[in-house]
């Protein structure tokens, strides 16, 4: 096992193309396994993406290329499990399950995420264009909390004008209550649903937080 520090980890992620999305300290209530050395995970480490950064070190992986099913599952797994056995923890994906782990819920112990009215987490500087792609527990402890992790800057959608988001779907799939798949994977699959699978979802696209994300 390896010593830790943030700087270290961050660094490590970046050669893939992950960001470290923060931290916070789990209770017992989380229910995480044990680590394997038997000792109690002191700190939850949130690993993801933002923005398209990470696609051209995907894109070069085995796992792209390889023809098999959930290339990006894989991927993620493959640069988690090392990272946790490097540093003496647990990988967890927010593919596995069930039971699912609860990353939105860790999301917003661990940085200033919101939900949006797509029902996706909205970051302030990130907007949509972020995910969560794995986390690790480990045994060395969390940092302090940020300022914007203590008071993340709740309504960013309720003090969005117009909410463009809403009307930019073609076929009315988010309501702002609901995602209505069926009909988002209707479209997708016709000859008109190939500006979204081309460029992106047009509702998401519409959302003026981090545009050029």
């Amino acid at each position: 096992m390896t010593s830790l520090t943030e700087q270290q980890l961050a660094t490590a992620l970046a050669t893939q193309g992950l960001s470290l999305r923060g931290a916070f300290a789990p209770t017992p209530a989380d229910g995480l396994p044990l680590l394997p050395q038997g000792q109690v995970a002191a700190s939850v480490w949130m690993v993801g993406v933002i923005g398209s950064g990470f696609w051209p070190h995907f894109k070069v992986s085995p796992c792209y290329s390889d023809g098999l099913p959930h290339a990006l599952d894989r991927w993620s797994r493959t640069i988690g499990e090392d990272l946790a056995q490097q540093f003496g923890g647990l990988a967890l994906f927010p593919f596995e399950g069930p039971p699912y782990w609860p990353f939105q819920r860790w999301a917003d112990r661990a940085e200033a995420t919101e939900p949006s009215r797509m029902l996706l987490r909205i970051h302030p500087q990130h907007g949509l264009w972020h995910a969560y792609r794995f986390a690790l527990a480990l045994p060395q402890p969390a940092p302090a909390p940020g300022t914007a992790v203590q008071a993340p800057p709740a309504g960013l959608c309720a003090r969005c004008s117009g909410q463009p988001c809403l009307g930019a779907c073609p076929v009315g799939a988010y309501t702002g209550e609901a995602f209505l798949l069926d009909a988002c994977a209707a479209h997708l699959h016709s000859g008109r649903g190939q500006d979204c699978m081309q460029g992106g979802c047009l509702a998401r696209r519409a959302c003026p937080v981090a545009p050029d994300l």
